[in-house]
């Protein structure tokens, strides 16, 4: 009865092959270089924060607010994708509050950024897998036509909440790898 462990490593081993640890701050990866864009760019008010709580994860944190025209809040960091060239799926580790959120990349050499939402649960750890076909097209909020997600080419990523989610938010960030 030995076997099933062994099936199940071999198993592991050949879906998830390639393994590219994106965010890890546990393990001070992908902690540095965060920046914050909220809707103040557009005129609005909206305001977030990031940092590493006592359990050494990444917070996201802030208010989404409405008032003139606003209502979005985003980190967003630098990333090489070089290192994504046989990825086809992405793995977040979260706690949220129940918000709905957006995991983003841009590419190189295109106007489009890419997102995926994915919904959060209150207080509970979840892990949400998200296929790179998911990821859909977007300029300034919008869904367009662009090129297909090529994911060797991806130079940053980001977390946004956004779609009239008014109020205060926070999602809890254990961890981003790429499979």
């Amino acid at each position: 009865m030995k076997l099933i462990p062994i099936i199940y490593l071999l198993f592991q081993t050949i879906i998830f092959s390639q393994n590219v640890t994106m965010v890890d701050p546990s393990n001070n990866i992908g902690i540095d270089k965060w920046g914050i864009v909220n809707d103040g760019v557009m005129g609005g008010i909206s305001n977030s924060n990031i940092y590493l709580n006592e359990s050494n994860n990444i917070i996201f944190a802030g208010n989404v607010s409405l008032k003139n025209n606003g209502g979005f809040a985003s980190i967003r960091k630098g990333f090489d994708g070089n290192q994504l060239k046989d990825t086809s799926t992405f793995l977040l580790r979260v706690k949220g509050d129940g918000n709905i959120y957006k995991f983003r990349l841009t590419m190189k050499g295109s106007y489009a950024n890419y997102s995926s939402d994915f919904k959060t649960i209150r207080d509970q750890w979840i892990d949400i897998e998200i296929p790179v076909e998911n990821f859909k097209p977007y300029y300034f909020g919008r869904s367009i036509r662009a090129p297909k997600l090529k994911v060797h080419k991806v130079n940053s990523m980001g977390i946004l909440i956004s779609d009239k989610q008014e109020g205060n938010f926070a999602l809890e960030i254990e961890h981003i790898k790429a499979f």
